[in-house]
């Protein structure tokens, strides 16, 4: 164990990247001092009786229960969280109410291990300049993103032809053909990454590599053009850079978060890990994606073209649509259409935190309008 191990605090304790991100606090002896959860009580009492953080925040449906299972346990909101003392802290809540963490925690200069693709998707550039003012680092987790940023280690910038994000192609690749009759079960169902349902039913719509698109242009500030999406069935290489002499950078490895989520915590070094004897994959195999089938990708690239405010739309109204899905209340294929129907709505204005807010929730109602879905 370490003498003075790191401090971590983690947003979304309780989700999938969450407990990984616990995981690699256990293989690494780091100290974990926050926590932040929903409504999870039990795997939250858990993670408190083994890691005793100084503080923690939670849903208030189950405060009353954790203080009284834990007497003497500080709890306070989110926000101070995010702000307690730590060298990094770890974003990990879904969708855009991941962002008031995110943004807190890079206004104290903090590392921020970032797994929460909607804060850089909606406010990457408010979110660059608050860095730039506080010292704060942010180090991709998303698994794509960490390939992306080991292969641009050491090279200039002026070099970048395209970066390309792999991805496995989901559940529904080739089959069935009539994607209609796609269940919530059949959706939950990836072959290759253990995540929670938002992110997974994402993934089979390849709107997740969309909103992985529409992150790596604001991470690595490069033109939308020049980010591409290859399919990749295996998904061992995680990502890769080409350069303009025609060489190309690939990042491989396991699937297992665990260890993009190891290196957002220990960069720049590389200690070792129970899944360094991995086995290799027998082949790698490489397609173009089917934007016909799978048109969340298209309007993503639309969106980024259109800038401004169209990815907040894009994303709140995909929030909608896949909660919608999970519910029973609408067909798998009514997901890009009301993408499609609310992006066409995006109001102009420049990006700032409030417009941000306001996009986001205009773009929720539209949504719920067109699926008459009521609140």
């Amino acid at each position: 164990m370490n003498d003075n191990p790191k401090r971590v605090v983690v947003l979304g304790s309780t989700g999938s990247i969450g407990t990984q991100t616990l995981d690699v606090c256990r293989w690494r002896g780091y100290r974990v001092v926050g926590l932040v959860a929903g409504k999870n009580l039990e795997l939250l009492a858990q993670q408190i009786a083994e890691f005793r953080p100084e503080v923690v925040a939670a849903d208030p449906s189950i405060l009353p229960e954790l203080e009284a299972r834990f007497p003497g346990l500080h709890t306070a909101d989110a926000l101070e969280v995010a702000a307690w003392p730590a060298e990094v802290v770890v974003g990990a809540i879904p969708g855009l109410a991941g962002l008031p963490g995110v943004r807190v925690a890079v206004q104290h200069g903090r590392r921020l291990a970032l797994a929460n693709k909607e804060s850089m998707v909606a406010a990457g550039p408010l979110l660059w300049q608050e860095a730039e003012q506080s010292g704060a680092e942010i180090i991709p987790v998303d698994s794509e993103h960490s390939a992306l940023f080991q292969s641009l280690l050491g090279e200039p910038f002026e070099d970048l032809a395209e970066l390309i994000l792999t991805a496995s192609g989901g559940p529904f690749l080739r089959e069935p053909a009539d994607l209609s009759s796609v269940t919530p079960q059949m959706a939950l169902q990836h072959p290759r990454w253990k995540m929670g349902p938002k992110v997974t039913i994402d993934s089979s719509t390849l709107f997740n590599k969309g909103l992985e698109v529409l992150e790596a242009v604001q991470l690595f500030r490069v033109p939308i053009e020049k980010v591409k999406v290859q399919i990749h069935p295996q998904s061992y290489v995680h990502s890769m850079v080409r350069f303009q002499d025609g060489n190309l950078k690939a990042q491989l490895g396991p699937t297992d978060m665990r260890l993009a989520i190891q290196y957002a915590l220990t960069y720049p070094q590389r200690p070792p890990t129970p899944l360094r004897e991995a086995p290799i994959p027998d082949r790698l195999e490489f397609y173009p994606p089917d934007t016909a089938r799978f048109p969340a990708l298209a309007l993503a690239y639309e969106a980024g073209r259109m800038g401004g405010l169209a990815p907040v739309v894009l994303n709140a109204a995909d929030e909608v649509a896949v909660e919608a899905f999970l519910q029973g209340q609408i067909g798998y294929l009514e997901i890009p259409r009301v993408l499609e129907k609310v992006l066409q709505q995006t109001p102009v204005g420049a990006l700032t935190w409030d417009n941000i807010a306001y996009a986001d929730l205009e773009a929720r109602r539209w949504a719920r309008e067109y699926l008459k879905i009521k609140v």
